[in-house]
């Protein structure tokens, strides 16, 4: 082996031992950007997942067309069977209640025997059992009585007399006479904390929930 070889024999471990150094020093490098971009993608999933959920709260699923509204055939209005939709008419969240507003479907109701399906609202509550009045809702997110709910999505729900029902947490059906009152539930003074003028006008004598 000649002098030249010799030299050059002993360059290759020192290029060997600079290239390892180099590629250890790029290697944090590359795992503190990978690790940054993780975190970027999982913080970006987490709020997907809070926005989707808070969506779902609201009553329309992130990325998803609102439930259309189907109220009840003329047949089914004559037979009492209703749902909340036949009860919804032209008014904004907090707005002065206007009694020409009513449908006629609504007018039609009035004073007959219906059966209407929701739950019961917890917080309106003051026992669990032997319940005589409680509000009816749409649904069981606590969003659709008092101030900033819509009029339409409540029925005040008073018992027949000697007639009481206890509380669960599912869907029930109240059956009774539907009425319409635009005077017993009327804020005081006619002005609510949101602006709203009532805080209900429909209500419900119940002669069954099941």
């Amino acid at each position: 082996m000649d002098a030249r070889q010799m030299k050059l024999n002993s360059r290759i471990p020192s290029i060997a031992m600079a290239g390892c150094l180099a590629v250890a020093t790029m290697l944090p490098t590359l795992c503190v950007a990978d690790d940054s971009q993780t975190q970027k993608e999982r913080t970006a999933t987490a709020r997907s997942i809070i926005e989707q959920r808070r969506a779902a709260m609201r009553g329309e699923a992130a990325g998803r067309e609102k439930v259309e509204v189907r109220k009840s055939s003329q047949a089914d209005l004559a037979k009492g069977d209703i749902t909340f939709d036949d009860l919804t008419f032209d008014i904004e969240k907090g707005e002065v209640f206007d009694e020409e507003k009513l449908t006629k479907e609504l007018k039609f109701l009035n004073g007959r025997n219906v059966r209407l399906r929701g739950y019961m609202l917890p917080s309106t509550l003051y026992k669990e059992t032997d319940i005589d009045k409680f509000v009816l809702v749409r649904d069981n997110q606590e969003c659709c009585f008092g101030p900033g709910a819509a009029l339409f999505d409540c029925v005040m729900i008073e018992m027949q007399p000697g007639r009481t029902t206890d509380f669960v947490p599912r869907p029930i059906m109240v059956e009774g006479k539907f009425v319409l009152d635009t005077e017993k539930y009327r804020y005081p003074g006619g002005k609510g904390p949101d602006g709203a003028s009532h805080m209900a006008v429909f209500r419900i004598e119940g002669l069954r929930v099941r």
